[in-house]
């Protein structure tokens, strides 16, 4: 029944959503909470402060339409800051360097089923945390099945690795653009500001994928009937992918990127860099790599496009989700659902709210898989939901991005996801049956995670 499940474009349902939208302004009472401006310049809301306005007018259909181009405008920062980094990692990629580490990396440890699994989720999980990685690593699927089939291993162990890798990378998201840097700027909250704490959460959620990957492994090792695909032949059993050898171009490539990245984070806290600065550094480090890695000037401006043009959808999708959060606010009912979302969130203590948080973004993950766009339609709702039940704007982005990177790893609303799947051959139900128990210890430890964020004051 899932593999014909037929799920609608994420465009679809986003604007399914502004249609919800605009009902919703037509029968929800407005209202409004009092607010303050803290020395920061952040804009919050007063507990306790909610008022009903007593004329509610809700809007004109014709909204639906003029939201759109409102919406772009509103983001156009963000929008043309994703093109550019698109195109920049499209440019690393080009060199071949990214191919040629994680190869370096599965080839070095292939023979050592325990550090294969180990090093290759914490590379797939360092790119995806980083830089946002994520459609890049479908070639990988190939080379990876074709290894564990030879080392008696199956095809849901190296899709184990891959997609694990690159779920626990998105959900600690430390300083990945395409997710926390933007819940960040749309929370108020200094981009790449607790990224300590989301290194420091890196390790206990490293080290219970790799138990659960590991842990299946040996079973099919002992047993090859107990594999979840056991009987079905992968479609590419034969197949061998030659990725580009290590050479000193590719670790200079490398280098110059892993400096872009310390440089991101000190020019932010240092500097106050955001969109702009960062989008100039983006380009700049294409330019470099480009030079660096040998591309002539015609294929790094081609590349580059080329990244760019991949992101399009998601710069749709981004301004579509923003068009969900303008009609709130144009219909003056925002603050009334942050109420309604508030009061039992708040009933349950600070602790319990932000594991509700938790629960909220990974059933929204279902219906918006883009984290960007997700990010976008939920931060105007937490932020202030945070500011009223007592958790920080820092502890909801966290929940976002748990909650969104965490559940990548099993919505099959993921085109990523289903991508990986079926390159590999795995039916839907068989990984479905595999990563299931790996969700739920995931969730259980997020919420402890929030929870620990909540007690230290995680800001």
């Amino acid at each position: 029944m899932l593999e014909r499940l037929k799920v609608p474009h994420t465009l679809v349902l986003l604007f399914g959503l502004m249609v919800l939208a605009l009902v919703c302004t037509w029968v929800i009472p407005s209202g409004s909470f009092e607010t303050e401006t803290t020395p920061d310049g952040r804009e919050v809301v007063l507990p306790g402060t909610f008022e009903v306005d007593e004329e509610q007018e809700g809007l004109s259909p014709v909204a639906l339409f003029t939201v759109i181009p409102r919406a772009f405008a509103d983001t156009q920062g963000i929008i043309f800051f994703v093109l550019i980094v698109g195109g920049a990692l499209a440019v690393v990629r080009e060199t071949g360097a990214i191919d040629a580490a994680l190869s370096r990396i599965i080839d070095r440890f292939g023979n050592y089923p325990a550090l294969l699994i180990l090093a290759g989720m914490f590379a797939f999980a360092v790119a995806s945390a980083t830089i946002g990685m994520a459609e890049e690593y479908i070639p990988f699927a190939v080379i990876l099945v074709t290894l564990c089939i030879a080392l008696k291993m199956d095809a849901i162990v190296a899709i184990g690795i891959l997609v694990v890798g690159y779920g626990i990378g998105y959900g600690i998201a430390v300083t990945n653009p395409f997710t926390v840097l933007i819940a960040q700027e749309v929370a108020e909250v200094d981009p790449t500001s607790g990224w300590q704490y989301r290194l420091a959460i890196a390790v206990p959620f490293l080290a219970v994928g790799f138990h659960h990957v590991w842990r299946y492994s040996g079973r099919v090792l002992a047993d090859a009937s107990a594999s979840f695909v056991h009987g079905l032949e992968p479609p590419q059993k034969s197949v061998r992918i030659d990725f580009p050898d290590l050479t000193g171009r590719h670790v200079a490539v490398l280098s110059l990127t892993g400096v872009a990245l310390v440089a991101l984070v000190i020019g932010i806290q240092q500097a106050g860099w955001f969109l702009v600065e960062l989008g100039a550094m983006f380009m700049a480090l294409a330019i470099l790599v480009g030079i660096v890695g040998g591309l002539s000037a015609n294929r790094l401006a081609n590349t580059f496009t080329k990244g760019a043009t991949e992101l399009t959808a998601t710069a749709l999708l981004i301004g579509f989700a923003r068009a969900i959060g303008l009609l709130l606010e144009d219909g003056e009912i925002l603050h009334t659902i942050v109420q309604g979302v508030a009061a039992p969130l708040g009933a349950i203590g600070a602790e319990g709210a932000a594991v509700g948080m938790l629960g909220i973004q990974s059933v929204l993950n279902f219906f918006i898989p883009s984290g960007s766009g997700q990010a976008l339609v939920t931060m105007p709702l937490m932020a202030p939901i945070g500011d009223i039940v007592g958790v920080s704007r820092q502890v909801a982005v966290l929940a976002f991005q748990m909650g969104d990177g965490l559940m990548n790893m099993i919505v099959p609303t993921n085109p990523v996801l289903m991508g990986i799947l079926g390159l590999a051959g795995i039916p839907y139900d068989r990984w479905f049956k595999f990563v299931g128990p790996l969700i739920l210890k995931f969730l259980v430890l997020g919420a402890l995670v929030l929870v620990i964020a909540v007690w230290i004051g995680y800001a």
